[in-house]
C-alpha cells in the first residue's frame, strides 16, 4: 500500500511538459530503434513459410560452411586487429606519457588522424601502397626479389582495421597511463624492477582499464565493419554476408536476419566480457599522475631506437592519407611505385557530377546532427532535472544504439517500412530519403547524448531557481537559461554527430534506392569499384577527410574553450 501511495504521489507530481516530451522521445526511439531491431530478430526466429516460432534458421546458420567460415574469419580478424592495434598503440601510449619525449603532443595529434578517414576509403590507396602489385612490393621485388602478402584476404582487412581503429586504444590507454600515481613506478624501482619487467609487472596493469576499453571497442568497430571488407573483395565476413544476402536474395530470406542477430548478440559479448575482466579489481591509486618520479630521461641509445619505432609507426598509420591524397591527384597509378604523372581533372570530375552526393550528405548529417542534440538535449534534462518515473530507460534505449551494427539497422529499416507505401506516390516508405536522416540520427545519438548530458550536469540547479523565483516560467527558464549555459556540449556533440553522420556507409547502403538520393559514402564505394572511378572517388575521398577533419576539430576546440572557461570560472 505504501509503494502504491508513493507511485500515485510521483506519478501526481509530474508536469505535463516533460511527460509530453518523454513520451514524444520515446516514441520516436521505439519506432526508428526498437521497433527495427526486435523486428529483425523477431524474423530471425520465425519460419519463413508458416511464421511459427522455429529454431531451424538458426539451425541452417551453424550447418552452412560459408556462414561458420564468415563467423570465424570475423572473430578472426576481429581479435587479430585487436593484436596488432595494440602493437601500435602501446609504444606510442608508453613513450609519450612516461619518458621525456620531444614532440609527445605533435605524436599523439598525428596519431588520432587516422579516425578522420572512413576505413574503407583508406582500403584502396593501402591496395595501392602495400597490395601484391603496391609501392613497397615492386620495390621490394625490384631490389630484394620478395614480397609480403600484406593485403592478401583476410591479411588486408586486419592491416586495413588495425591502422584506422588503433586510436581507440591510444587515446584511453595514454588517458590511464596518464592518471597512475608515479609513486608505484618509483617504489617498484627501488626494489629492483625495471625496463619491460616495470611495464609489464606494474605500469600495464595499472593502465588496463583504458586498455580494455580501448581494445573492446576495436573489436565491436571491427566485428561489425561492412564497407573494408566488400571493398577489399573479402566476403566471407558475417558483415559483408548480411548484405549480400538481402541486397541479392531480398528481405524475405531468414539468413540475413539471423546474421543480423548473431552480430548483435557478438557486439554484446564484447561489452560484457571487456565488463567481467574488470570486475572485482581495484585500480585505483590515491594520487594521479603528478605524485613520484617525473618523466623518466632515455639514454642516447634507448632514444634513438625509440625515435625509429614511433617514425616507423607514423609512417603506416600516415600510409592512407598519403596514398589517397596521391591517387586523387593521379593520372595512371597502376603497376608502378608512384603516379606517372599528376592531374585536377578528378577535382573537377566530382564538383560537376558528383555535386547531388555533396550536398544530400550536408542536408542528411545536418539534419541528423540537428535531431540529435534537440533529443540528446531533452533526454539529458529529463533524467537530471525531472523526477518523471522511469527517466533512465530513455537513455538506456538511446544509448543501446552503440550496441547496433549499421548493418543490422538498415536490414530492420527495410524489414520495417519497405511495406508501407508513402501517401501519393505509393512507393515504399524505406526508399524516402527521410528515413536515411532517421537512420543517421540514431546511429549518432549516444555521440550527442553523452556530450548533452555532460554540458547539463555542468549547470547549476541554483541557476534555474532562481530565474524561476524571478517569475520566469519552466519553458523560459530552459530556453533562456539552461540551453545557452549548455551551448557548448550542445555544439560539440551537433559537430560530432555531423562529422561522424557525414561517411556513415554501413547504414545508408542498405536504404539508398536512387543516386539522386545517395549520400557522399555510397558515392564512395560506388567510384571505388572500379579502376576508372578509382580518381574521382580519391578526390571525394579526400573531400569527406577535410569534413571529418574540419569538424573533429572544432569538436576539440569547442571543448577545449568549455574547459578553459570552467577553469576560470572555478
Amino acid at each position: 500500500m505504501t509503494s502504491l501511495a508513493l507511485t500515485r504521489e510521483s506519478i501526481a507530481r509530474v508536469r505535463p511538459g516533460p511527460a509530453v516530451a518523454a513520451v514524444l522521445i520515446a516514441l520516436f526511439l521505439l519506432l526508428f530503434l526498437v521497433v527495427p531491431v526486435v523486428q529483425v530478430i523477431f524474423v530471425a526466429f520465425q519460419d519463413k513459410t508458416t511464421g511459427s516460432f522455429t529454431l531451424i534458421n538458426f539451425a541452417d546458420f551453424f550447418r552452412n560452411d560459408l556462414f561458420m567460415r564468415s563467423f570465424w574469419n570475423s572473430f578472426y580478424v576481429s581479435a587479430m586487429s585487436v593484436v596488432v592495434a595494440s602493437a601500435l598503440a602501446l609504444p606510442l601510449a608508453y613513450l609519450t606519457t612516461r619518458f621525456e619525449f620531444r614532440g609527445a603532443v605533435l605524436i599523439q595529434s598525428l596519431g588520432i588522424i587516422p579516425l578522420i578517414m572512413p576505413p574503407f576509403i583508406g582500403a584502396v590507396a593501402m591496395q595501392l601502397l602495400f597490395g601484391r602489385n603496391g609501392t613497397v612490393n615492386l620495390l621490394l621485388r625490384d631490389h630484394f626479389g620478395i614480397s609480403i602478402p600484406f593485403m592478401e584476404g583476410l591479411n588486408g582487412v586486419i592491416f586495413v582495421q588495425s591502422i584506422h581503429y588503433f586510436p581507440f586504444i591510444l587515446i584511453n590507454l595514454s588517458a590511464s597511463l596518464k592518471n597512475i600515481d608515479r609513486a608505484m613506478e618509483e617504489s617498484a624501482q627501488n626494489l629492483g624492477c625495471h625496463g619491460f619487467r616495470l611495464f609489464r609487472r606494474i605500469v600495464f596493469p595499472l593502465a588496463m582499464p583504458g586498455y580494455v576499453a580501448g581494445a573492446s571497442l576495436v573489436f565491436i568497430k571491427v566485428f561489425d565493419d561492412l564497407g573494408t571488407p566488400l571493398l577489399l573483395n573479402v566476403n566471407d565476413m558475417l558483415a559483408p554476408q548480411a548484405y549480400l544476402r538481402i541486397s541479392s536474395i531480398g528481405i524475405a530470406d531468414p539468413m540475413g536476419y539471423v546474421i543480423s542477430v548473431v552480430l548483435i548478440v557478438c557486439s554484446l559479448l564484447a561489452l560484457w566480457v571487456s565488463a567481467l575482466a574488470m570486475k572485482g579489481k581495484d585500480y585505483a591509486t590515491v594520487q594521479r599522475g603528478g605524485g613520484g618520479l617525473a618523466r623518466r630521461r632515455m639514454k642516447p641509445l634507448e632514444l634513438v631506437a625509440a625515435y625509429a619505432v614511433v617514425l616507423l609507426i607514423l609512417v603506416l598509420v600516415l600510409a592512407p592519407h598519403i596514398g589517397l591524397t596521391l591517387l586523387s591527384f593521379a593520372t595512371i597509378w597502376s603497376f608502378s611505385p608512384f603516379p606517372d604523372a599528376f592531374t585536377m581533372k578528378h577535382y573537377g570530375t566530382v564538383f560537376l557530377e558528383s555535386g547531388q552526393y555533396i550536398t544530400n550528405t550536408l542536408l542528411y548529417a545536418s539534419l541528423a546532427a540537428l535531431l540529435d542534440v534537440v533529443i540528446g538535449t531533452a533526454i539529458a534534462y529529463l533524467v537530471l532535472r525531472s523526477k518523471l518515473p522511469g527517466r533512465q530507460w530513455l537513455d538506456y534505449i538511446a544509448m543501446a544504439a552503440l550496441a547496433v551494427p549499421g548493418v543490422v539497422l538498415g536490414i530492420g529499416y527495410l524489414r520495417s517500412f519497405y511495406d508501407v507505401p508513402m501517401p501519393f506516390t505509393g512507393q515504399p516508405l524505406s526508399g524516402f530519403w527521410l528515413i536515411l536522416v532517421f537512420a543517421l540520427a540514431i546511429r549518432r545519438l549516444p555521440y550527442a547524448l553523452r556530450a548533452c548530458t555532460a554540458a547539463l550536469q555542468q549547470v547549476s540547479n541554483s541557476l534555474e531557481e532562481a530565474a524561476e523565483n524571478l517569475g520566469a516560467t519552466k519553458l523560459r527558464t530552459i530556453s533562456r537559461v539552461v540551453v545557452p549555459l549548455m551551448s557548448g556540449g550542445i555544439l560539440a556533440g551537433f559537430v560530432t554527430s555531423f562529422a561522424t553522420a557525414a561517411v556513415e556507409l554501413s547504414a545508408t547502403i542498405m536504404l539508398v534506392h536512387s543516386q539522386s538520393d545517395a549520400p557522399l559514402a555510397y558515392g564512395l564505394y560506388v567510384y571505388m569499384q572500379s579502376a576508372a572511378g578509382r580518381g574521382p572517388g580519391a578526390a571525394l575521398g579526400v573531400f569527406a577527410v577535410v569534413i571529418v577533419g574540419l569538424g573533429t576539430y572544432l569538436s576539440h576546440v569547442i571543448i577545449e574553450r568549455g574547459r578553459r572557461e570552467r577553469g576560470q570560472d572555478h
